[in-house]
Parts: C-alpha cells; sequence; structure tokens
C-alpha cells in the first residue's frame, strides 16, 4: 500500500500593486486541506526507478522488453496469458452454420476449443469467447464485402458461450458430444490385433485411447484404465469388474425435442415430455449396451488373459512335479487314511446287508420246504 505524504502548501504574499476586484455577489467555498495521494503511471515508474535504481533510458529499456515479452507470450500485447487456448482455424462451413440449428453444432468448434473439447476450464472458455466476439462481432465488420454472415455466426458464438457457461446444460452437452459420436463405433476388431506386427502392442495402443474416452462419464474417480502387459490377475480383474459394472452419468436430454412455441395445450406438453422421456430411457438402454460389447470385446482379445491362463497352468504342473518328487505330506496321507476307512466301513456295511438278504432268502426256502411237505401230506390222506 502507498504511504500518504502530507506537503504543506505556502500561500506567497500578495504583490504592492495588487488590488481586489469588485464583488461579484457570489458566494466563494471555503478553504479546506487536501491530502494529495501518490498514484498513477508515472509515479508507478518513478517507484520502480528508485527500487531498482534505474535512470531514465535503463527504465525505458526495460519497460519495452516487457512490451515485446507480452506481444511474444499472447501475440496482441494485452499482457493476457491465453492459457493453452490458442488460435483455432476456422472451417469456411463453420461461418454459414444457422443458429437456429444450435442443438446440431458443435459449440467446441465455434469457440475454437476442439482441442480441448471437455477439458476446457472456464476461464479458457472466457477468453476463446473474448477472442471470437473480436474478431466476429458485427459492428467489428459492418459494411466489410463478404461478411453477410457475421452477424448468424455471432449467434452461434453466443449460443455457445451460453451452453458451455451452464454447468447443467454443459453437461448434457457433453454427453452427447458430436465429435465422441464419431469415435464410439471405432471399435478395434480382431482382424485389427491379429494383423499388427506385435498384437500384444496393438491391444494396448487400440483400446486405451478408447477406455480414456469413456472414463470421463464415470460416476465413480479415478476410473482404472487398461494398463500394461504386465499387469498381475488382480489388477486385471478389478478392471473388468470395474467396466462391467460401470456407472454412467450419461444424459440424453439435449436431445429431447422442445414443445412447440406458444403452444398451452397442457395435452402437446405432456405428450412431448413423455416422449423425450421414453427416447432417453431408449438411448441410455443402447449405450449400456455399447459398453457391454465394448468390453466383451476387449477381454476376447486381452492378452493378459492368456498369459495368466498359461501361468496358471504351469504353476499346477509345477505342483504336481512338486508332490511326485518329495512324496505325499502329511495332510495327503491323513486324506488317504480317512478314505480307507470310509471304504472299509462301506464295505463292512455292504457285508451285513448281504448277510441279512441271505439270511432272508434261507428262511423263505424252509419256509417253502415246509408247505410242499405240508401239501404233500394232505394229499396222501385224502388219497387213503
Amino acid at each position: 500500500m502507498a504511504d500518504i505524504v502530507q506537503i504543506p502548501t505556502v500561500i506567497p504574499p500578495l504583490p504592492p500593486n495588487w488590488s481586489p476586484k469588485p464583488a461579484s455577489g457570489k458566494s466563494v467555498s471555503p478553504l479546506v486541506d487536501r491530502k494529495l495521494i501518490p498514484a498513477g503511471p508515472a509515479y508507478l515508474a518513478h517507484i520502480r526507478r528508485a527500487v531498482h535504481n534505474l535512470s531514465f533510458e535503463e527504465h525505458d529499456k526495460h519497460v519495452e522488453a516487457e512490451r515485446k515479452r507480452l506481444v511474444e507470450l499472447n501475440g496482441d500485447g494485452t499482457g493476457e496469458d491465453d492459457l493453452g487456448v490458442g488460435d483455432e482455424e476456422e472451417a469456411p462451413e463453420l461461418l454459414l452454420l444457422d443458429p437456429k440449428e444450435w442443438k446440431k453444432q458443435d459449440h467446441y468448434a465455434v469457440l475454437g476449443l476442439s482441442h480441448l473439447r471437455y477439458r476446457a476450464t472456464p476461464d479458457q472458455i472466457k477468453i476463446a469467447h473474448r477472442k471470437k466476439v473480436l474478431k466476429h462481432h458485427p459492428d467489428k465488420k459492418a459494411g466489410v464485402a463478404g461478411d453477410s454472415n457475421d452477424d448468424a455466426f455471432f449467434k452461434c458464438i453466443q449460443k455457445a458461450m451460453e451452453v458451455l457457461t451452464h454447468p447443467e446444460k454443459r453437461r448434457q452437452f457433453d454427453s452427447v458430444d458430436p465429435y465422441y459420436e464419431l469415435l464410439e463405433e471405432d471399435v478395434p476388431t480382431a482382424s485389427q490385433i491379429k494383423s499388427a506386427k506385435n498384437p500384444n502392442a496393438a491391444f494396448f495402443s487400440l483400446f486405451a485411447p478408447v477406455f480414456e474416452r469413456e472414463a470421463r462419464f464415470s460416476r465413480v474417480q479415478p476410473v482404472p484404465l487398461l494398463g500394461k502387459y504386465e499387469d498381475s490377475k488382480a489388477e486385471v480383474e478389478g478392471f473388468y469388474d470395474f467396466w462391467y459394472n460401470f456407472d454412467s452419468w450419461r444424459s440424453f436430454e439435449y436431445l429431447d425435442k422442445e414443445v412447440n412455441e406458444g403452444s398451452d395445450n397442457r395435452d402437446d406438453k405432456r405428450y412431448t415430455e413423455k416422449k423425450n422421456k421414453t427416447e432417453r430411457a431408449r438411448r441410455k438402454k443402447e449405450d449400456i449396451a455399447r459398453l457391454r460389447n465394448l468390453v466383451d470385446v476387449a477381454l476376447a482379445l486381452d492378452p493378459r488373459i492368456k498369459r495368466i491362463k498359461q501361468e496358471e497352468k504351469e504353476a499346477r504342473e509345477a505342483k504336481k512335479k512338486t508332490k511326485a518328487s518329495t512324496g505325499p505330506t502329511k495332510a495327503e496321507l491323513e486324506e488317504e487314511k480317512k478314505r480307507a476307512e470310509a471304504e472299509a466301513k462301506q464295505k463292512e456295511e455292504e457285508e451285513k446287508v448281504a448277510k441279512a438278504e441271505a439270511k432272508k432268502a434261507k428262511a423263505a426256502a424252509a419256509n417253502a420246504a415246509k408247505k410242499a411237505r405240508r401239501a404233500a401230506r394232505e394229499a396222501e390222506g385224502g388219497a387213503s
């Protein structure tokens, strides 16, 4: 904060030949004490010279060097860092956009943020908007031939700014970003992987950016990405478990049909809202199926799955070889003893059952013989 210095004011004496003017009849403001506060460019320049012990020539050289640095930094000498926004080239078809079709437009491309998209910060969006306004404001190019569409494109710029600076509207637009809509269908195939010189490296180079694009829709952060070939079984299982249970915040309200303007019919509004709700549910279902298909394809082609199975097979074989060379363990001997006892007990029970069956058969045969002898005696008695 600048120091306040009070400077005493000494009124010089009146000259000898001075005489007062005739009274004008107007009142005169009374004298007041005023404090003079040092401020302004001249005072700041004086402070810089005093603090850094610079001469006027040295100070002027320093100011000129700073001005050149700011020009190199931002290109316009304003001294503002554009935070990486840059100056994106405008395609001819971009300047011919119809502001009435704003829902079909790429708002990031309109503001020159195609290289940042959903990663653009609010400050970057403001800087990009200011650059576009300075370039395409109708008043700036009024009367210039060939710029009849500037007003229409300027409206597109304003609409893009409105959408991207509103958190909810921007979230809805990001969920249906037309740039990523074109990439979502570009899922790597088995033929692409197998035809590569190094299939393992091709799998990770092709699938990694796909999962990175999808990760932005996850409600749960951070999102496990594809990883590398050397990942453990737990890491691979954790990756696929997360993606098979992916919780997406993606919504499709941005594509809702607008209610007819000027319509006060409640039935029309209810019908439109019901239809929009049905369409959102359908798109959500299709998106879940699309993501599930992506994970299925990745799982089927993942070289880590084959590697893990091979490692488990080798571990089992090594375990068998170790058992064969060291003989049975104590636990295995106990298991064998229990198994022998169980077999002996089962055999004993079977013998008991067999003896009981034989005893029953013998008793039945004796009864049958007894009945036969009785029948024979009765037959002889009847004959006599």
